[in-house]
């Protein structure tokens, strides 16, 4: 028991980000002590729950051994190093642009550190390069992320219309990745490492969790989040109780923490007066507030908060889902992926290659808007 204890909370006393989000809400609370009885509305509790589903499922997929399973299978197909990080990194942009962003990485990024056991691959470079993808891929269309989603609702656009007004963007920044890919990675052959056969993987698990998880998608849809989050906690209780134990408990919080410290830090007098003017600016004030806000509060929170100042059209679009670069926090499909990779020294490394691409989406999309 004290073990299982401790499996569940030395994640928490290690996080560090977690430690100043925390702190953060603490000292915005002191000036809002009144808000302290709100936190629980601040959440939005749709999204917590999605989220737990999938670290739930996901984790269940990779204690079965499949990713170990396929990952033997890939690097038998594509034992070049270039060609492997290319095929994973549009994979990961594809599979963002009809499915979220976060979701996409829930399949890809596991998948990846796999890889670790069997090559040399720089696996955390190729989880850098995977987080950018879903955000180049995932803003093409309506459904690829979270800010398009609400966009494309509060515009009243055709499917098909947003996906025009966002194709130059997309292209321009997926080709720029690929591009980068392309340098970072050297063609040679992949240096396998010694390993035992793998003993294949739990069939009765995987088939569990892809029933699980088809039957969580349809909860969510028909907005039974709840009944389907106890159903794949309820089946892993009783499958395999080593996908509880080890998902990643802490990340829930720290989302939970970001809700709550935006909606204090929106609700600043100071702020409330400045965010009034917004209407106000020019077009190239509310692109880079756009971008800005998205490095400070993440470009989902700062969507919806734009949202009520500034029309939902293609400026606001391009800004926002540029914004998904730069700092880590720009995008919580960032944070996803960064702690999934287990390893603290790839948040230094990952903001090497997210600001040029920042300053180039950004300023590429302000051309465009110019031009188109």
């Amino acid at each position: 028991m004290t073990k299982t204890l401790g499996v569940l909370f030395r994640p928490f006393l290690h996080d560090r980000f977690l430690h100043i989000l925390l702190l953060l809400c603490i000292g915005l609370s002191l000036f809002q002590p009144g808000k302290v009885t709100q936190f629980v509305d601040f959440v939005d509790w749709n999204t917590i729950v999605t989220l737990l589903g999938l670290l739930m499922l996901t984790k269940g997929v990779e204690i079965s051994g499949y990713f170990d399973f396929v990952g033997r299978k890939m690097i038998n197909a594509l034992d070049n190093e270039r060609w492997l990080a290319l095929f994973l990194v549009t994979a990961a942009a594809v599979l963002s642009t009809f499915m979220t962003n976060d979701v996409a990485l829930f399949i890809v990024v596991p998948l990846t550190i796999t890889l670790k056991k069997l090559t040399a691959l720089p696996v955390n470079r190729l989880i850098i390069f995977e987080a950018l993808a879903v955000n180049a891929g995932s803003l093409l269309t309506p459904v690829g992320n979270p800010q398009n989603i609400l966009l494309w609702n509060r515009s009243g656009q055709s499917f098909i219309h947003f996906i025009a007004q966002m194709t130059p963007l997309a292209l321009v920044t997926m080709l720029a990745l690929l591009v980068v890919t392309w340098i970072s990675f050297p063609s040679l052959t992949l240096q396998k490492k010694e390993q035992q056969q793998s003993s294949g993987f739990s069939k009765r698990l995987l088939v569990a969790c892809v029933v699980l998880y088809l039957l969580f998608i349809v909860c969510v849809d028909f907005g039974l989040a709840m009944y389907g989050l106890a159903a794949v906690f309820i089946g892993f209780l009783l499958l395999s109780r080593q996908v509880l134990l080890r998902i990643d408990w802490p990340l829930i919080l720290v989302f939970i923490a970001m809700f709550v410290d935006v909606r204090l830090i929106v609700s600043l007098g100071p702020l409330q007066q400045a965010f009034a003017s917004i209407a106000g600016l020019p077009e190239y004030g509310h692109y880079l507030l756009g971008l800005g806000l998205s490095q400070v509060i993440s470009n989902v929170p700062a969507t919806i908060l734009l949202v009520n100042y500034v029309p939902a059209n293609t400026l606001l679009a391009y800004a926002v889902n540029a914004g998904g670069f730069g700092l880590a926090i720009g995008s919580l499909a960032n944070l996803i992926a960064l702690r999934m990779s287990g390893d603290k020294g790839i948040w230094l490394t990952f903001h090497y290659y997210s600001f040029p691409f920042l300053i180039f989406s950004g300023g590429t999309g302000w051309v465009l808007l110019k031009l188109l």
